[in-house]
């Protein structure tokens, strides 16, 4: 048998059902075999043996790094839902700690990715524990390096409700979530504002442009006066069928439209959890056309209304975020981008709008 793999089929079925344990005692023991402890490390004898470029040579060129790491590691993410329901999310992961050392070839990289699918590996996803991971990495480094940054990626399902209809469906909102912990001022470590915890989420929505629907009320208005010139009254029915047969002659271009949401959160240290749905549901609440689920005709019907009822330029969006996230005291900085994509054009209409802070978040 093979001990780098786990029991096979055959060897399985082979054994006395008098012992049912056995076979998830083999299963447990080969997980426990291959774990990413960072602890759990190759036979010292065997490793000192082999070269470790990274310690033994100098750099050809000196010079402190500001970031070295990798980008795009795959991980399993563990979240605690509203309802404290465990859940699963596919992630990608950026790792990186500063290298401050001049003498130093380069990190070990292996060392951070332990770190981060030890920590990844049973425990859920929180700003407590990112810290901790950003802390191991330092460690991991001591003495060559002093700030380390964490980046989780991943798409975070809710479900949400139809508009009118008594359905509801997932919907899935791109999340980045980034720590940074930098050592190099004692005060601030005292103080713990040495950890800044940023939050990036994107929430689509519908837009139709006041411009188009004035210039499509414009002719509507136009073909009812070439219709009824010579009349000095019009009755309702006459109106109503009228309305019915040319109230679309001319009507508003819309287009999906993406609000990317950048935050900065204050307190980091304090947060249990990331409150990515209260800001999702403050920037849909302000914006009032978020995209839908699940779509029978009255819901349609009302999502129509809405549109009419909240028509707006990239710049509208971009001003009701901006309010919205200013009367929100859990985040200490923001800049949001509305972007519509355009069906009357080919490119892109954008706004841009931060909290306006000395030194903060830039457009």
């Amino acid at each position: 048998m093979n001990h780098s793999q786990g029991p096979s089929a055959s060897e399985l079925a082979e054994r006395p059902l008098s012992a049912p344990n056995e076979i998830s005692n083999d299963v447990s023991s080969h997980a426990r075999s291959h774990s990413l402890s960072p602890h759990r490390l190759s036979d010292k004898a065997t490793a000192q043996r082999l070269p470790d470029v990274a310690n033994e040579h100098r750099p050809e060129v000196s010079g402190h790094l500001d970031r070295v790491g990798m980008s795009g590691i795959e991980l399993i993410a563990r979240f605690q839902g509203p309802d404290q329901t465990p859940f699963l999310v596919p992630a990608t992961a950026d790792a990186f700690v500063s290298l401050d050392d001049d003498s130093v070839k380069g990190i070990h990289m292996s060392r951070l990715f332990l770190e981060l699918a030890s920590a990844m590996e049973c425990e859920s996803l929180t700003p407590k524990l990112m810290q901790r991971v950003c802390e191991n990495f330092l460690a991991s480094h001591a003495g060559i390096s002093h700030r380390s940054q964490l980046t989780l990626a991943f798409q975070h399902p809710t479900f949400r409700p139809a508009l009118l209809s008594d359905y509801s469906a997932p919907r899935h909102y791109p999340v980045r979530v980034t720590m940074v912990s930098d050592t190099r001022d004692i005060a601030k470590v005292a103080t713990g504002e040495h950890v800044r915890l940023f939050l990036q989420v994107q929430v689509v929505y519908s837009s139709t442009c006041p411009c188009s629907a004035a210039l499509s009320r414009q002719l509507l208005e136009k073909k009812f006066q070439q219709d009824f010139a010579f009349h000095n009254w019009v009755n309702v029915s006459r109106v109503s069928q009228w309305l019915t047969e040319h109230g679309s002659i001319a009507t508003p271009h819309s287009q999906r439209s993406v609000a990317t949401i950048d935050v900065e959160l204050a307190n980091p240290l304090e947060l249990k959890r990331f409150p990515i749905e209260r800001i999702i549901d403050r920037i849909e609440s302000t914006l009032k056309t978020a995209v839908q689920t699940v779509v029978k005709r009255q819901d349609e019907q009302e999502f129509a209304r809405l549109n009419g009822a909240n028509q707006m330029f990239c710049e509208d969006a971009a001003r009701r975020m901006k309010a919205t996230l200013l009367d929100m005291p859990e985040i200490a900085d923001f800049r949001v981008e509305a972007r519509h994509m355009e069906s009357l054009h080919p490119h892109d209409a954008v706004a841009i709008a931060t909290a306006g802070i000395p030194g903060g978040m830039s457009a």
